[in-house]
């Protein structure tokens, strides 16, 4: 059983390259994507215009394989979060090298997941949306092979749920768990016997299934290894608890899920301590910004940078754009923006510079963004820092990748030498 529809995914190099997708060749236009990637065209020599952002095929490859073989090693499954991307040809890489499934946050991203084929989808969000539900119920009608999992956290959802759902008539009830969360943070219960007057609801219905607990411990105000291990081991808790009272009888695998990108260390720690349950457990890892790393939020948060000796991930996006004003000693202007770079957690870092005269490279030293306008990038120049000319390129380290994602919905994926190998298509 393929994890993902093969031809849809080969669709996308048949859709035609426009004015659609900045930074790629004007002179490519009408062309398909498929044809553009084999012509194999230079990032720096090959008509892209700046700012273009880019994927490093090296790193993408390496960042895959260590998840793949950390997770593994760890006896966790994985359904690293889609809505970084939202890219099918990076979910297929993904289900490719041992992904369970795909983790969505919304019905609408779901949408997405199910046009190219995915047939295990853990979304982690509440769904009270009555329209969403009924899409929700067909899908699961027409394909008996797609299997999804969503979050319940209030008896009031439960029940806008279960009305939705009883207009489908459809026979195949929907899978559910229990959302933890904690004190400040986002969604999710907050007491055990809020879970158990959740559940006791779930129960109640014919359209919905209990089959596990789930929750964020990213959202842990203040978190740290502590208060992220207690949370955590309140969720396993209360898995064991449902199952001591007999709330899982007839499911044949219990879900556990928790893991963004800042503590899956913990949860594997923690989850290997689950005892033995009356059923299977798939102990469901959900981290998602892993697959391109940054140069800053999660360079800072990895537990890599605690996990010594497990291997280390590698920053798979840049932005390169081009120096287009030096109007004042020391400041440098940039011709990319608020509308090209994430900003939200951190400004993009100076990395490298490509000379306009000699496509020499060197690095970005004394080099630093201070702030960002719409479409420019204000750039300090410190006191003896190599020259930087009006046209020279400018590799910027990028912080938060689902932020940067977002704003291109074609990215050049390229070698370390430049060359563009294809191109990866986003829907945001």
């Amino acid at each position: 059983m393929a994890a993902i529809a093969d031809d849809a995914v080969a669709s996308l190099a048949r859709e035609r390259v426009d004015h659609r997708f900045r930074g790629l060749p004007p002179d490519a236009d009408g062309r398909t994507v498929g044809e553009l990637a084999a012509e194999r065209r230079s990032l720096f020599t090959g008509g892209f215009t700046t700012p273009v952002l880019t994927l490093s095929a090296e790193a993408l490859d390496h960042n895959l394989v260590l998840m793949e073989r950390w997770s593994a090693g760890h006896g966790l499954a994985f359904a690293p979060h889609g809505k970084t991307s939202m890219a099918p040809r990076l979910f297929q890489r993904q289900l490719d090298h041992g992904a369970w499934g795909i983790t969505a946050a919304t019905p609408a991203q779901v949408r997405v997941y199910r046009a190219f084929g995915v047939r295990r989808i853990f979304l982690a969000n509440e769904v009270v949306d009555p329209a969403a539900l009924r899409w929700l119920a067909a899908e699961l009608a027409a394909d008996p092979d797609f299997r999804l999992l969503t979050y319940v956290d209030s008896v009031r959802g439960v029940e806008l749920m279960d009305a939705a759902l009883r207009e489908t008539g459809t026979a195949r009830p929907l899978d559910v768990v229990v959302e933890l969360g904690a004190d400040g943070a986002r969604t999710g219960v907050r007491t055990e016997k809020e879970a158990e007057a959740v559940a006791d609801a779930v129960a109640a219905t014919g359209t919905l299934r209990l089959v596990g607990v789930a929750g964020y411990e990213a959202e842990i105000p203040d978190a740290d290894a502590a208060l992220v291990g207690a949370w955590l081991r309140r969720l396993t808790g209360l898995a064991v608890a449902f199952d001591e009272a007999g709330r899982f009888a007839g499911v044949e695998e219990i879900v556990v899920s928790a893991g963004g990108s800042a503590w899956f260390d913990t949860v594997a720690e923690v989850f290997a301590e689950l005892a033995t349950l009356s059923a299977p457990v798939l102990r469901l890892l959900r981290s998602g910004a892993y697959i391109t790393h940054d140069d800053g939020q999660y360079r800072n948060k990895t537990p890599f940078n605690r996990l010594t000796g497990e291997g280390a991930l590698q920053p798979a996006l840049r932005l390169w754009t081009q120096v287009v004003s030096r109007p004042e000693p020391g400041m440098a202007y940039l011709n990319a923006g608020k509308r090209d770079v994430s900003y939200d957690l951190g400004l993009p870092e100076p990395q490298v510079v490509r000379s306009a005269r000699d496509g020499s490279l060197r690095p970005a030293t004394g080099l630093t963004v201070t702030r960002l306008a719409d479409q420019h990038a204000f750039v300090s120049v410190a006191e003896g820092a190599q020259a930087l000319e009006v046209g020279d390129w400018v590799g910027l380290g990028l912080s938060h990748p689902c932020t940067v994602f977002e704003k291109w919905p074609l990215i050049p994926l390229a070698a370390a030498d430049g060359t563009v190998l294809e191109y990866i298509r986003t829907f945001f």
